[in-house]
């Protein structure tokens, strides 16, 4: 049986797709308390029924990560230039991606504390923690003296968790400026004193 083609999205379904990111995006960062935007809330300020919302995105799980994924493109587009150009070390690489996902982390800390409460699966299990460890993986494996890349990723990243993130920004008053600077000492605590010489520390 010959598989039909599938059919490009309708230019209306197209528009309210962006309409419910572009309200839920504005909702989730505007609200001092993400817990409290709800569906009924991002489908009147989409300009579409809530039957809308549940039939794209399937509930407000679903709704938060297309969002989460939204935003983060052009950081993905970002790194992928920045990796193909190949100019700095892997030690910088490491660096620059982890200060990278800290930095969408910082802005974007509303929505990920959404995420967390609307149930998505354990951040472990998420497109995005994959992405984001493959990649660093890969750095890390042509770092001089680092062993366990796989495990040493994985630990790198849980430094910069999104709870731990909200709690120092929002809780303990850290400055964005301070949390880099101390993410910076905390990748020279781990990678040790190999040797880079490629590439030389650039502040943050």
């Amino acid at each position: 049986m010959t598989q039909r083609p599938e059919r490009p999205e309708r230019a209306d379904a197209l528009r309210n797709r962006e309409a419910v990111l572009a309200a839920a995006d504005a909702l989730f960062a505007a609200s001092s308390s993400p817990h409290s935007v709800s569906m009924d809330d991002i489908a009147a300020a989409a300009g579409v029924g809530k039957g809308t919302l549940f039939r794209r995105f399937g509930d407000r799980a679903g709704l938060i990560g297309a969002v989460i994924a939204s935003r983060l493109e052009p950081v993905r587009q970002a790194v992928r230039e920045a990796h193909d150009a190949a100019a700095s070390s892997p030690r910088q690489r490491v660096r620059d991606l982890l200060d990278a996902s800290l930095l969408f982390k910082i802005e974007n800390r509303n929505l990920m504390s959404a995420a967390e409460d609307a149930g998505l699966s354990s951040p472990y299990q998420a497109e995005h923690y994959g992405w984001w460890h493959e990649i660093l993986r890969a750095a890390l494996d042509q770092v001089p003296g680092v062993q366990a890349a796989d495990f040493t990723a994985h630990a790198l990243l849980a430094a910069i968790r999104a709870d731990l993130v909200a709690y120092l920004i929002d809780d303990q008053k850290m400055t964005p400026e301070a949390l880099r600077s101390s993410l910076a000492a905390h990748i020279d605590n781990v990678l040790g004193n190999s040797s880079d010489p490629l590439g030389t520390r650039q502040e943050a």
